[in-house]
């Protein structure tokens, strides 16, 4: 058996803990620079706000309805996540996060248990111990795992535990399913099914083994045999390395110096590559792009982007801030206002796989590869930015971030304060 915990609407429950005034009142978080809403409390959903509606537009019905607005607090989320994961750690020593508010456990070796009690005790645990609302959904694989959980959400006397396992049962909720809606059936795939008449969960679990190996391959096979219930995913054959990197920023403000623009594009270039270190892989092609603002229709518009190749592949700090500011260079045009910009390996093998060139110098690589695992070291034990190229500045994203919450649980000087009358 499986289980997957699903904390409820994270960030706006996050904001919460320390806010109960909140409870029963719409809340929202923005993106980054405060862009649009990420994550809304259930309130704010009845209202009709949708993930993704921009913030501007937002502003009429937030002062009609007294919607409380978060910019996002990474911080605070991030070790409000590592305190659900320690309460799950005590029901099962194996414990995989497959997201800041996601976490899967293995339950194989529990036997003669009560799932369908266990799961509402995990969900009640994670609430007194965190207040922090969580679904547990239990099944015999991951994939319906995930849609008992979704269950939980949409039917509050299940007491946020639901253990899914009988045929029948299975059935039952499989044809209410949306088959957009599952697990490993992506846009791709949903727009094929949708061709041939697929709705449900059900229907895809009705398609023929050969239909389905031949049009949605191994990863599409995974999931049809998963929601037949026959477990194939296992603990951590989702981890991945990423084929593409990408990190990329709205600007705090419209940026229409180089020397600016140049920091940014090189502050995301030094961020990906530390990305793709983290997963050990090389990259043999980047695109560095800008946009300006398109919402300022008065002013001149431009859009663009750099191709860069790696021939022999790299994962080197500084070959490829070098690379991201030659490119920053060549893309910045004078008199246009840049609002957005970014860095993405289009192309990225594994360390395995990676072959050196002949004219490659070893003691050159050498002596790199030891430049790039300082800066990882030092940067890890003294924070992001630590240790920077002179070409990105101070290194930091620059964001507006006006509803900022403090940072409660990991900073001293953000504590939260106790009256006592």
């Amino acid at each position: 058996m499986y289980a997957l915990a699903d904390c409820n609407n994270f960030f706006a429950s996050c904001e919460r803990v320390f806010r109960p005034e909140l409870n029963g009142r719409p809340v929202i978080v923005l993106s980054n620079n405060d862009g649009c809403a990420v994550a809304r409390s259930n309130e704010a959903k009845a209202l009709g706000i949708k993930m993704g509606d921009p913030y501007f537009k937002l502003r009429p019905l937030i002062e009609q309805h007294g919607i409380a607005v978060f910019s996002s607090n990474f911080a605070l989320y991030g070790d409000m996540s590592r305190r659900v994961q320690e309460v799950l750690r005590a029901y099962s020593p194996a414990v995989e996060p497959y997201s800041i508010d996601e976490c899967f456990l293995d339950l194989s070796g529990v036997e003669h248990q009560d799932f369908d009690a266990l799961a509402k005790t995990i969900s009640r645990e994670c609430w007194k111990q965190t207040s922090i609302p969580v679904s547990v959904g239990i099944a015999p694989t991951k994939t319906l795992a995930k849609i008992a959980s979704k269950l939980c959400k949409k039917y509050p006397k299940l007491r946020g535990g639901c253990y899914m396992f009988r045929p029948e049962d299975i059935e039952k909720v499989l044809r209410k399913f949306p088959a957009e809606d599952v697990w490993g059936i992506g846009r791709r795939s949903m727009r094929k099914l949708e061709g041939m008449g697929v709705v449900s969960a059900w229907d895809y679990t009705q398609l023929p083994e050969t239909t389905v190996r031949t049009l949605f391959h191994l990863p599409g096979f995974r999931t049809w045999k998963e929601l037949r219930g026959i477990p194939c995913v296992e603990f951590e054959d989702m981890i991945e390395p990423k084929q593409t990197i990408c990190v990329s920023r709205s600007f705090s403000h419209d940026v229409t110096s180089l020397q600016e623009f140049t920091e940014q594009i090189t502050t995301f270039a030094g961020k990906a590559t530390e990305k793709l270190r983290a997963q050990h892989s090389f990259a043999l092609e980047m695109v560095v792009f800008a946009i300006t603002n398109r919402f300022k229709e008065y002013l001149p518009q431009t859009s663009g982007g750099h191709y860069v190749v790696f021939p022999e592949g790299t994962q080197d700090h500084r070959k490829v801030v070098v690379a991201a500011a030659d490119a920053a260079r060549f893309l910045f045009r004078e008199g246009y206002a840049y609002k957005k910009g970014g860095v993405v390996f289009t192309k990225i093998e594994q360390n395995g796989a990676h072959v050196s060139s002949l004219f490659e110098d070893s003691k050159a690589l050498e002596k790199d590869e030891r430049l790039s695992s300082s800066i990882d070291s030092i940067n890890k034990v003294f924070g992001p930015g630590a240790v920077l190229f002179g070409v990105q500045g101070d290194g930091r994203f620059h964001m507006t971030q006006e509803h900022k919450s403090p940072r409660y649980t990991t900073r001293w000087t953000e504590l939260p304060k106790v009256s006592v009358k």
